[in-house]
């Protein structure tokens, strides 16, 4: 079962449920994968609400990832999507909210210590 407060979602993909997870580590990868420079952009970079299957391709990788699953890129772009793609883009617009916030235009701040 997936836990919100930890920003985990749950997605089937392959005929298997999956959890998905944000952690830095996968954020950082989310970062290199999109080109951009911080957490901003990457927020920026879905605000607009289209993003492209290499965008939730990325995200999904690096979240699976996170969520202890080691698969490649090429592993995660060849599981089969037997309800189509709509569920798997909900389960990362899930997960960019539970990041970002409601409208993703406002990132966490890291808090002083």
């Amino acid at each position: 079962m997936p836990d919100r407060r930890r920003g985990e979602v749950a997605v089937t993909l392959g005929g298997e449920r999956c959890v998905l997870c944000l952690t830095l580590g996968a954020l950082a990868e989310l970062e290199e994968a999109l080109g951009v420079a911080d957490l901003p952009a990457v927020a920026e970079r879905f605000a607009a609400g289209r993003p492209s299957s290499r965008d939730i391709l990325a995200v999904l990788a690096a979240r699976l990832r996170g969520g202890g699953r080691p698969l490649s890129d090429e592993a995660v772009a060849a599981l089969p999507l037997a309800d189509g793609v709509e569920p798997v883009a909900r389960a990362v617009a899930d997960l960019l909210v539970a990041t970002f916030g409601s409208d993703g235009e406002n990132p966490p701040q890291p808090q002083d210590a």
